[in-house]
């Protein structure tokens, strides 16, 4: 090798580290905010990518991504969401959670921001109507939380006898924590049952939740809508199985993990549609012209294998309206 080659061939590897930052600058940058961690959302963030990949967007080679991880605690949503608007991300996506949205509503009137989220956007005041959301807000939503008076109703049918019920619901999640509840409460009335509403915000409060659940002899649980307990379906799930609790939540793992049965739309397509969005506004649509898309396949799992460790007769109706049943 020549002296002249080797000039040119150690110019070359140090333009290298450059020319690889200046390709990242050049990257649009979208900003993550999640209530949660990775961990716990690594199916529904692979759904995440998924959606954005359709759009032509793979993390790394034409677009970065900036996480930001509440870990259960959403007092932090607001802090980590004005962080993200310092940053001059080009989107923010806020998928799986309420707060999160609520918080990156707060943090700017200008960024666009994609959310998934169980209550009713409108009435979040998120976006001015479903089909017009207006302003920098768009997205889809599972409508979770407005079916939870329908997940007390399958309860009623599963135990015709029982009049006492429960609801759990997230206090650090007050907007859906609240409406949850009063819905429900709702349902109960005009089911003539009597329901207690019950809040854990954190896992220490599990313990003390089915406890109470034994005191006050509740046959049922339902679950409200949340990422902080869809995160721990599983553990939710076994728990009621332990305690003797028939419980039922939206998503299909629960059902799995020992809930009785599960009553929603499948959350993994909320995820991807959140990627798709994202993408196409990086692409340059505004969200305001980007109507709210709303999940509409509802599933009933139920378990068998729970309802006869809990002493339960599963009604021919219930088995009839089932979309899946675990033996």
């Amino acid at each position: 090798m020549t002296r002249r080659d080797f000039i040119i061939l150690l110019g070359a590897a140090a333009a290298w580290p450059v020319a690889a930052r200046a390709q990242q600058a050049l990257m649009p940058t979208i900003g993550f905010l999640g209530s949660e961690s990775a961990a716990m959302f690594a199916t529904h963030l692979r759904m995440f990518r998924q959606g954005l990949s359709e759009t032509g967007y793979v993390e790394g080679q034409n677009v970065a991504i900036e996480y930001r991880w509440a870990e259960g605690q959403n007092e932090r949503l607001p802090a980590l969401a004005a962080d993200l608007v310092r940053r001059q991300v080009a989107v923010i996506a806020t998928p799986g959670t309420t707060p999160a949205a609520l918080a990156a509503k707060a943090a700017t009137t200008t960024i666009p921001i994609v959310f998934f989220t169980a209550g009713d956007p409108v009435a979040l005041k998120l976006v001015g109507s479903l089909s017009r959301p207006g302003g920098n807000l768009t997205g889809a939503t599972s409508l979770g939380g407005e079916l939870a008076p329908k997940r007390l109703e399958l309860l009623h049918q599963l135990m015709p006898t029982a009049t006492v019920m429960a609801v759990l619901v997230n206090p650090s999640n007050p907007a859906l924590a609240e409406s949850t509840a009063s819905k429900v409460q709702e349902a109960a009335r005009a089911l003539g049952l009597r329901l207690h509403t019950l809040r854990a915000a954190t896992e220490r409060d599990f313990d003390s939740v089915f406890t109470e659940l034994v005191r006050l002899r509740a046959s049922g649980l339902v679950i409200g809508i949340d990422s902080f307990f869809t995160a721990r379906r599983e553990q939710l799930g076994a728990l009621a199985l332990r305690h003797g609790i028939a419980a039922i939540y939206q998503d299909r793992d629960f059902a799995v993990a020992g809930g009785v049965m599960t009553y929603g739309v499948s959350l993994t397509e909320g995820y991807r549609l959140v990627g798709l969005y994202t993408g196409r506004i990086l692409k340059g649509e505004r969200p305001a012209d980007l109507p709210v898309q709303q999940l509409t396949r509802i599933e009933l799992i139920i378990n068998m294998k729970t309802a006869k460790a809990l002493g339960l007769r599963v009604p021919p109706i219930l088995l009839v309206l089932a979309n899946e049943v675990i033996e």
